[in-house]
């Protein structure tokens, strides 16, 4: 195994240990008295079609790096760093839809825990896009002909990692509101 593959499979072992505590504690504090649950925003709606389209794109992407369709290839990863710009846009949105809703991390502690999950999801995936962002640059770059697909791969599978993460908070959160 690509020694940058394994270490992916250890942060996403440890990624997915943080979110099962973050998870049980809040579902261990929300039986407290006075707990407020927090109401999704409905944007997370639309962020989750969105993450779901970009699962989709690096996929595609990935099979037409492995086809040598380097055109395809590189809209198809213009395409997934684009989606991921927007699911943090869209994040953003909904984070700024509760703060006017009084939703605070002060006033609620349903809301920080709200926050802090999704919010380390988000530099999550921001993290993602960086790493897709320096893909792109390097399938647009004149002198980039480096044809190895370790990159694709471990970009594909971190992002559908991430991918499935949100499924599972956003199912998470819908079912515990």
């Amino acid at each position: 195994m690509h020694p940058h593959k394994f270490t992916l499979w250890v942060a996403i072992g440890s990624i997915t240990m943080m979110f099962a505590g973050f998870t049980s504690a809040y579902i261990v504090k929300s039986n407290m008295a006075g707990w407020v649950p927090v109401q999704m925003p409905q944007i997370f709606y639309l962020s989750t079609v969105l993450i779901l389209g970009s699962s989709a794109t690096i996929y595609l992407a990935q099979q037409a790096f492995r086809q040598r369709l380097m055109a395809r290839y590189r809209l198809l990863i213009t395409v997934t760093a684009v989606l991921g710009l927007a699911f943090l846009v869209t994040q953003f949105i909904g984070f700024s839809q509760l703060w006017e809703q009084k939703v605070t991390l002060k006033d609620s502690v349903a809301g920080a825990f709200f926050y802090i999950i999704t919010g380390v999801h988000g530099l999550h995936v921001l993290g993602g896009v960086v790493a897709l962002l320096v893909i792109f640059a390097r399938a647009y770059s004149a002198q980039t002909r480096y044809y190895s697909s370790t990159p694709i791969e471990v970009a594909a599978v971190y992002w559908h990692f991430v991918d499935i993460l949100w499924i599972y908070l956003f199912v998470f959160f819908l079912m515990v509101s």
